[in-house]
């Protein structure tokens, strides 16, 4: 039986199928990765060769053992965590306000129109104009990092929330009505699950936002984070340091933004564009 199972035919299509599989999987991982090390290279080129001066350009490998040395000091974690504070608790409170309120104005024409003027013109204003706003009402502290970061993840995510509340299928709802489902059932079983990656891709577009936000009100108000030790870095002279904290923000939005994405993949493992992706 083994024999006959080892010496069985495999499919032709088989094996240049798993190839194809394997040589786009490589080539995914691949691309990143030349792009970014070409970009490192090309960095590092100009510096050494003088074509920037090193004075405005720290070499590459000079900046990131600058951040190797910063690495290593509790200074910086704790630089680094109080801006993973201000932009989680941003994002925290925007995504509280922002998901119920574009529901419920996604689920209703009237309250969509009494509250269009408002939205279209907060929405387009900069939150950086908020600042001095901010140093005569709040003060230097947590409070206007926290409300800026608010502010400005506020918007995409309600927009997006309203837009996926807008785009469920009629017919599912009639269908709903028809079988008797309350409102709150419909919003259950029918809304919410089609709005759902909607309401993801907003959090993600928030989550960048918010760190953005974060990050301003420290460097600008000297909130404490690592804007405050960039401001610090830029009025010192520090350019390496400069440059080394921008590769440490440069890391943390990846960083967020990967973990995100990841985890809108696994929750809407059921959608078809997931599906699509995967096949």
């Amino acid at each position: 039986m083994t024999s006959e199972l080892a010496d069985a035919p495999v499919a032709p299509e088989a094996t240049p199928v798993w190839r194809a599989v394997q040589a786009h999987r490589l080539a995914a991982v691949a691309l990143p990765v030349l792009s970014v090390a070409a970009a490192l290279a090309l960095w590092e080129l100009l510096s050494r060769t003088n074509t920037i001066s090193q004075r405005d350009l720290p070499a590459m490998s000079t900046s990131f053992r600058a951040l190797w040395t910063m690495l290593q000091t509790g200074t910086f974690w704790s630089a680094f965590l109080d801006t993973v504070r201000g932009w989680a608790l941003g994002l925290g409170i925007a995504t509280a306000l922002a998901v119920p309120l574009g529901i419920v104005l996604g689920s209703s024409e009237v309250a969509a129109r009494a509250f269009r003027v408002p939205i279209e013109f907060l929405r387009p204003i900069p939150s950086a104009v908020l600042i001095p706003l901010l140093f005569l009402t709040l003060g230097t502290n947590l409070k206007s990092e926290v409300f800026l970061a608010t502010f400005g993840a506020f918007w995409p995510l309600l927009v997006q929330t309203m837009y996926g509340v807008r785009d469920v299928d009629p017919l599912a709802l009639d269908t709903g009505r028809a079988f008797g489902l309350g409102w709150l059932e419909r919003l259950h079983r029918i809304t919410l699950p089609s709005s759902v990656p909607y309401i993801a891709t907003g959090i993600r577009i928030s989550s960048t936002v918010s760190l953005i936000l974060a990050f301003t009100a420290e460097l600008f108000m000297g909130v404490p984070g690592l804007g405050q030790k960039v401001n610090f870095a830029q009025a010192y002279g520090l350019t390496d340091q400069l440059f080394a904290l921008a590769i440490a923000m440069g890391f943390l939005g990846l960083a967020i933004h990967l973990a995100f994405a990841a985890l809108e993949k696994r929750a809407l493992r059921w959608h078809p564009s997931q599906r699509q992706g995967a096949a």
